[in-house]
């Protein structure tokens, strides 16, 4: 890829501004490594790149959650550097996303600082309460938003901008065999990630249901005409054994006799 122009630049400015926000405000989603990467690959000209990385980011973040105080890596600027990686270095998307933790690190350390800052806000915004000024607590809400939105678009872009200059002397300043480690770790962190929410979400009543959509999975991608649509036929499966699922239990729920009444369920 060429040099970057300045309307892709203000393009990845927005982007991650209202990403940003979305994360924790907004909350539609707009900020998912899936929805990023295909973003920032219309805008650098390789949809499909974009769409490689975001989906394989993702699958490293699904079952990311923070507990407590801790945060995993941001979504936010992990996806849209991995995407930025991939496209703009001409780097294996397995070997992008890898590199784009320590940026995603960064950006946890950015909402931490953040977050710390805005904890002495608290006392204002009770202040407007006690007050009853609603506008400026809807106003120092809008601030904190746009002052997070802000940094993580700053980051970005100083990334982005500085990768083009000197992304390409590091890309081939790295050894062979540690180009081959961070490929290998990339590609690992998506199992990783879906088995952490496995681990979260799977019962022993679902077992059945997994082990049932492996071996669907394994026929489907065994038949060359089915191998593309794949993932449609898959989800069709998905859904209606889920649906027949939530018939069976309704009927179940619905026959139960009632508590109190009389013998015959009356």
């Amino acid at each position: 890829m060429g040099d970057v122009n300045v309307l892709q630049i203000v393009l990845i400015f927005l982007v991650t501004w209202i990403a940003a926000i979305d994360q924790f405000n907004f909350l539609e989603s707009l900020y998912q490594p899936i929805v990023t990467g295909m973003v920032v690959g219309l805008i650098l000209g390789d949809l499909q790149t974009g769409l490689i990385v975001g989906g394989m980011y993702q699958l490293m973040t699904i079952g990311n959650m923070p507990v407590g105080g801790a945060q995993p890596p941001n979504a936010v600027i992990g996806g849209i550097m991995a995407a930025v990686l991939a496209i703009s270095l001409d780097l294996e998307p397995t070997v992008a996303v890898a590199t784009a933790i320590p940026f995603a690190l960064l950006g946890q350390y950015t909402v931490t600082l953040i977050f710390t800052i805005s904890s002495g806000l608290m006392s204002l915004a009770d202040r407007y309460a006690e007050e009853a000024k609603p506008s400026s607590i809807t106003r120092l809400n809008y601030v904190t938003m746009t002052l997070l939105g802000l940094v993580f678009a700053i980051v970005v872009t100083l990334f982005f901008v500085g990768g083009q200059a000197v992304g390409e002397q590091v890309v081939a300043a790295i050894p062979t065999w540690l180009m081959g480690g961070l490929s290998a770790a990339g590609g690992m962190m998506r199992f990783v990630g879906f088995a952490i929410l496995l681990k979260v979400m799977v019962s022993g009543e679902m077992w059945g249901f997994y082990l049932m959509g492996f071996g669907m999975a394994v026929i489907v991608m065994a038949s060359p005409s089915l191998s593309g649509p794949a993932l449609i036929i898959l989800a069709f499966i998905g859904f209606a054994l889920a649906f027949w699922d939530y018939q069976i239990q309704t009927k179940f729920k619905q026959s139960a006799p009632v508590v109190g009444g009389s013998q015959s369920g009356i």
